[in-house]
């Protein structure tokens, strides 16, 4: 972890808006999940703009005794082709407030795609930074974008 955030990055074989269509897409999130926590979104095509709001039904890890619960999530950053990203609350804004963010930059062979998970504006910071947390939301973040490969490569 580098402060207050978890970057992994990879190129995809695939033009920076393909890759974009996806992630601004959030009833298609479930789809490149790479925790496996994301169940659905609340409703199932959800085109996201900067200030878009949309609800996600999440369910919980094996490993961890969470039960399912829902997300809000607010688009905070948004260009089109390049960048967004959107800020996870729950229970009416109480709990979370990390935000995830994806960079897509041109590359030899494809599209560099960074994922960061933020964590400098979470309420739960000290805990979602403490034990195997960090190096677990790697870990799914980089096969999410495995997972964003697997669908646009093709």
């Amino acid at each position: 972890m580098d402060g207050d955030t978890v970057s992994v990055e990879r190129v995809i074989k695939a033009p920076p808006g393909a890759i974009f269509s996806l992630l601004a897409d959030a009833g298609k999130h479930a789809s490149f999940d790479g925790s496996e926590s994301v169940n659905h979104a609340a409703q199932e095509s959800v085109p996201l703009t900067m200030g878009s709001k949309f609800a996600m039904a999440m369910r919980g890890r094996k490993e961890t005794l969470f039960i399912p619960y829902r997300t809000t999530n607010t688009v905070v950053e948004y260009e089109k082709d390049r960048r967004i990203a959107w800020q996870t609350t729950a229970l009416g804004g109480l709990l979370g407030g990390r935000i995830w963010r994806y960079e897509l930059s041109p590359a030899d062979g494809g599209t560099l795609v960074r994922e960061t998970w933020d964590v400098s504006q979470d309420k739960q910071k000290r805990m979602v930074t403490s034990g195997s947390i960090p190096k677990q939301t790697e870990q799914g973040m980089a096969a999410t974008l495995e997972r964003i490969a697997e669908l646009l490569e093709s």
